[in-house]
Formats: C-alpha cells, structure tokens, sequence
C-alpha cells in the first residue's frame, strides 16, 4: 500500500467490526519510535521546521522527524513567531534506529 521507504509503512491497516460499515479505507495512526541521538536546538523566532531539516539533515523533506521527537507540539505553525523565540526541541538522528 505504501512505498517501502514510507514512514507509513508499519500502520495497520484500519478495521471495522464485523456488520459495520465501511467508511473509508484507511490505516491507524503510524507507531512513532522514541528518538535516538537527540541534540537539543534553541529556536530563534524566524525559524521553521523545514530549514531545520536541511541544516540538521541536508534535506527539508525530513521536517516530520524534529515534530515527531516533539510530542508536545501538535503541528509544525506552532514555531512560527516571537514567542517561540527561546524555546528548546530536540533533533533526532536523520534515520530511524541506529
């Protein structure tokens, strides 16, 4: 269903009860792992996830693993502004395990 280098790759797939009926076709929610090899990083107030990424990993793609090692963030628009200025997240290793 997905690419095998998808970070989707290991949701189940979503199920209904038996005489339920099918709303959509989808998966659970993906397993995240806790991060390894986390550096901390100072956000300064005109940074954004994306040029995170391609400072700490060389690819802006990879935004999605600094959010995950962030649980308490509920989505990337929440480091946008001044009064983020200051505050600390942890950056993960580029790959998962390792």
């Amino acid at each position: 269903m997905f690419a095998r280098d998808s970070r989707y790759r290991k949701a189940s797939p979503f199920r209904f009860a038996a005489g339920e009926p099918v709303v959509f076709a989808g998966v659970r929610p993906r397993p995240i792992e806790p991060a390894t090899g986390v550096v901390e990083h100072v956000l300064r107030s005109w940074e954004r996830l994306d040029q995170l990424a391609q400072y700490y990993y060389n690819d802006p793609r990879k935004w999605w693993r600094i959010l995950d090692a962030n649980p308490d963030l509920l989505y990337a628009g929440e480091l946008a502004g001044e009064e983020q200025a200051g505050r600390i997240i942890l950056i993960p290793r580029a790959e998962e395990g390792g």
